[in-house]
């Protein structure tokens, strides 16, 4: 039985009644300040569907819509025809944000045929491994194909280029990678590796381009795991970049490829050679890039974190009270780096035996890590002999036995993993937009349904960088009449999981933490 304990449920339904906002809208006279959106009206929540290049616009503007037509009754018009398809796919509601796929932008290329007959559009997701992506098709036909005029559905899923969220200037090799996923813990042996290889193999299962990097110079775990038939990594001579192997469709760069073995080296040379590693690899596109962390929180971390705009991390655990401690620390580390921890693996849990579940390392080390730093995911993983052998045959448990007990595990953990990166991106895509309608910027709060406004030119007066005080002297460069009382942000985009950047008309790029 597949061991996993979360602290959230999924609504039980995808359908509901049609949403309010797409049959009587009531627009909001301007100036003044929206009234809140009943639950399926929400503002635009994007979990699988393509978040907006660029928020700078903070809300869809409500249209007048009619109700759908009742039984037998016929179309006047294609607008009218979209209108009620439109309705009618607003009852499908995604599980996870309780918004209709509508609200979340999920329907493109939305097409009538003239006999008003037929009816085509594409879902969009943001990810291939989208959990739900066969019930919201299913459902998708089923509601439109309700309606009484049509006779025909045409259904396309698609998922949209891999492009990261983060805003800033990234090295060539990661500006195609949507998520990357820090698989972590400061204490050695608690089985990081194990982890991180069959969590990347389940993403692919799902459907996603997945790749696999393994950070650890010292010991690299990954040649081992798996089983590339070629073994050694190429450097393409005209881009001097590095080409990774690959196994099973799941890209793999390790230093145990670049035929060197383990590494001796000093501290600043091993950051060095996990810099390369990562950055100058064509890894293409790919919807998640998981990295296998060494243990500790040294350089190699912070070069990681630094370098590499991690998405999210999985902390991996045992039962042990010595792998908490260490944990704990590493927790501690991502939350200063204001990289989210959205999941906690604890290994070699238990073992079956007589129809008794034993536990000979005792309990608690997970379940500690969940209370007391708020990650809202548990997933437990027995001892078995099959587990710890995958590592030596270079064949991962998920791959050798995809229907047993483990993978089942492994798979809920691709779909909380899947689950929670989407909510992330939807959270960063959407923090902070520009809203033209009452020249506001509107600030979300995070895992919350307040907002706030802020006038862009008490945004912009704000501004504490070097280019608007003097290190020196504290003293205001940028003064207060300097600053237009009508100044609009040219363009405002995520800049890591927290901050955005809010580009001025005079050129000026002010970073924004969302969190203060």
């Amino acid at each position: 039985m597949a061991a996993m304990r979360t602290l959230h449920t999924a609504p039980a339904s995808f359908i509901v009644t049609p949403a309010p906002h797409l049959v009587s809208p009531t627009p909001t006279p301007r100036g003044a300040l929206p009234a809140k959106a009943p639950p399926a009206a929400a503002a635009t929540i994007q979990s699988h569907a393509r978040p907006p290049l660029s928020p700078r616009v903070g809300r869809r503007r409500p249209c007048a819509r009619a109700a759908s037509s009742g039984a037998g009754a016929v179309v006047a018009s294609v607008e009218d025809a979209k209108r009620d398809v439109l309705i009618a796919l607003s009852q499908i509601i995604d599980p996870d944000f309780g918004t209709d796929i509508v609200s979340c932008g999920f329907i493109k290329d939305l097409e009538i045929s003239e006999t008003l007959e037929e009816v085509s559009f594409r879902v969009e997701l943001t990810t291939p491994a989208c959990p739900v992506k066969d019930m919201f098709e299913e459902k998708a036909n089923e509601v439109v194909a309700a309606l009484p005029w049509v006779k025909k559905v045409n259904v396309t899923m698609s998922a949209q280029p891999a492009q990261p969220v983060y805003a800033g200037d990234l090295p060539e090799g990661l500006k195609k990678i949507s998520n990357i996923i820090a698989v972590s813990s400061c204490k050695g042996g608690v089985g990081k590796s194990t982890v991180a290889v069959n969590l990347a193999y389940t993403l692919a299962g799902m459907g996603a381009r997945v790749g696999i990097f393994d950070a650890d110079v010292f010991g690299p775990s990954l040649p081992n795991m798996v089983s590339p038939v070629n073994r050694l990594l190429v450097v393409n001579p005209e881009s001097k970049s590095i080409l990774p192997t690959e196994y099973l469709g799941v890209k793999l760069v390790s230093f145990g490829f670049a035929g060197q073995g383990r590494a001796i080296m000093r501290g600043p040379m091993v950051s060095g050679v996990i810099n390369q590693l990562l950055t100058t690899t064509d890894w293409g596109e790919l919807d998640y890039l998981v990295i296998d962390m060494p243990p500790g929180t040294g350089d190699i971390h912070l070069t990681l974190c630094q370098v590499a705009p991690l998405t999210a991390a999985v902390i991996v655990t045992t039962p042990q009270k010595l792998a908490f401690i260490d944990v704990a620390k590493g927790v501690r580390m991502f939350s200063k780096l204001k990289v989210p921890c959205v999941a906690v693996v604890e290994n070699m849990c238990y073992f079956d035996a007589d129809e008794k579940r034993y536990y000979p390392f005792g309990k608690g080390s997970g379940t500690q890590v969940v209370q007391q730093f708020g990650i809202p995911n548990l997933f437990d993983l027995p001892i078995r002999t099959t587990l710890s052998s995958s590592g030596d045959t270079g064949i991962p448990e998920v791959v050798s036995d995809p229907q047993g007990d483990v993978a089942k595990i492994f798979q809920n953990l691709g779909v909380c993993v899947v689950q929670q990166c989407a909510k992330i991106r939807q959270q960063v895509s959407t923090a902070v937009s520009y809203d033209r309608s009452i020249r506001a910027i509107r600030v979300k709060v995070p895992d919350s349904d307040e907002e706030f406004f802020l006038h862009p030119a008490t945004v912009r007066r704000n501004d504490r960088s070097a280019q608007s005080v003097d290190e020196w002297t504290g003293e205001q460069k940028v003064q207060y009449g300097d600053v237009p009382e009508d100044i609009e942000p040219e363009e405002i985009r995520p800049m890591g999981n927290y901050a955005v950047s809010i580009t001025w008309p005079d050129g000026f790029s002010q970073v924004y933490d969302t969190q203060n």
